[in-house]
């Protein structure tokens, strides 16, 4: 069987890719639906991208690479796209973009793009060896208990990171990119939450407190959330992917409040109340009761000079702690790292080096923020090999 180009990876830059180069593509996924992430993604509504959305946003070896991609498709064109087939939505916090009914509004939406560029979609469908002749890419595919061979003048490969190996994420991508010479930045879980020895934080479970956590120079001021195995919410997911191995954090609770203020007007008006329950007014109850044992906090708000004060102050704005690790790919939101920028054309995201074969998507070291930030990565580097291959035909 010959095509034009094979897409491997019906996700959401694979699905982007089809809709947008024009007819001969067959786009393959091993999954029984396309867009699984998608279906699965802020809460089954899809935070499909954000309106703040721009190079700042992404980590990458080559924080240049993106640019291109990023600027000719922006946030707004995919807007506009979703638009145009009427689906509603609404804006969240930071600029971030969901579906007001269901996420599989914009799987729906792609399907009828790729449709609309007369795109081919084989699901259920294993990869096989991959082979290139100096003009052709030859593709042993197994569909339906049978393989079939598939000649295509380009090869996409669109298929994703390792982060939720439950729904089916493998290296893949990796692995194509090492047999065509390719080099990669070290694959690791991004956006996910962090462990601690002893699950030191597990009487602490269900705690959310509002914070600004800060890793290696980059901090997020989003929400904490406690767990059973150490720490999660958006902050230290945002912070996670600026995170390595034996560093430590630094917490800051409360930042929206001047909490030395706010304790000397306690230590005026209430006096006698207890230190810990003065604080239990900015601060969860529980997670004061935990500070209180670790930082020593005892007497009345009425005992505490201005020097300490200040010193209780700077503990809790200034909270070290080294995580012994995060939970990984199983719960990670995205793959950090990827098939490195140096090697793809950042117009058209084709291998310099082997004409004909492009990567799009997670499995490119181009990493965003949460907030559906990684979606317009995938619109944005989808569409330009889109264009790409609409142009090489």
């Amino acid at each position: 069987m010959k095509v034009e180009t094979l897409i491997i990876g019906a996700g959401a830059a694979g699905m982007m890719c089809a809709a947008h180069a024009g007819p001969g593509f067959l786009i393959i996924d091993h999954a029984k639906a396309p867009g699984e992430k998608i279906r699965i993604s802020g809460g089954g509504r899809c935070n499909f991208t954000n309106l703040h959305a721009s190079p700042a946003n992404f980590l990458s070896q080559n924080k240049h690479f993106c640019k291109s991609a990023l600027k000719r498709y922006t946030q707004w064109d995919f807007i506009d796209l979703v638009d145009q087939h009427r689906i509603p939505w609404h804006e969240k916090t930071l600029g971030q973009l969901f579906c007001d009914t269901s996420a599989k509004d914009i799987i729906a939406m792609l399907r009828a793009e790729m449709d609309k560029a007369d795109a081919q979609l084989w699901l259920q469908t294993e990869v096989g060896e991959i082979n290139h002749d100096g003009n052709h890419f030859r593709v042993g595919l197994t569909k339906d208990g049978q393989t079939k061979t598939v000649t295509a003048n380009n090869l996409v490969v669109a298929c994703g990171g390792k982060s939720i190996p439950k729904m089916g994420a493998t290296g893949l991508g990796y692995d194509i990119a090492r047999q065509f010479g390719l080099p990669l930045v070290d694959p690791r879980p991004a956006l996910v939450p962090l462990t601690f020895p002893d699950n030191q934080f597990k009487h602490l479970a269900g705690v959310s407190v509002p914070s600004r956590v800060s890793a290696n120079g980059t901090s997020f001021d989003e929400a904490l959330l406690f767990t059973h195995r150490g720490l999660s919410g958006p902050a230290i997911l945002q912070a996670s992917s600026y995170w390595r191995e034996g560093d430590a954090i630094s917490v800051h609770l409360a930042p929206e409040i001047d909490l030395m203020t706010a304790l000397q007007k306690d230590r005026q008006s209430d006096g006698r109340k207890a230190l810990t329950t003065r604080l239990s007014q900015y601060l969860p109850a529980r997670l004061v009761d935990h500070l209180a044992e670790e930082l020593a906090l005892t007497g009345t708000i009425g005992d505490q000079s201005d020097a300490a004060l200040n010193t209780i102050c700077h503990a809790l704005q200034n909270w070290e702690l080294r995580p012994g690790g995060s939970e990984g790919y199983r719960t990670a939101e995205v793959t950090l790292g990827g098939v490195d920028t140096d090697a793809l054309s950042s117009q058209t995201m084709m291998a310099k080096d082997v004409p004909g074969l492009y990567f799009i998507g997670e499995c490119v070291d181009v990493t965003g923020w949460l907030g559906g930030y990684n979606f317009q990565w995938a619109w944005s580097s989808g569409w330009a090999a889109g264009q790409a291959l609409k142009a090489r035909r």
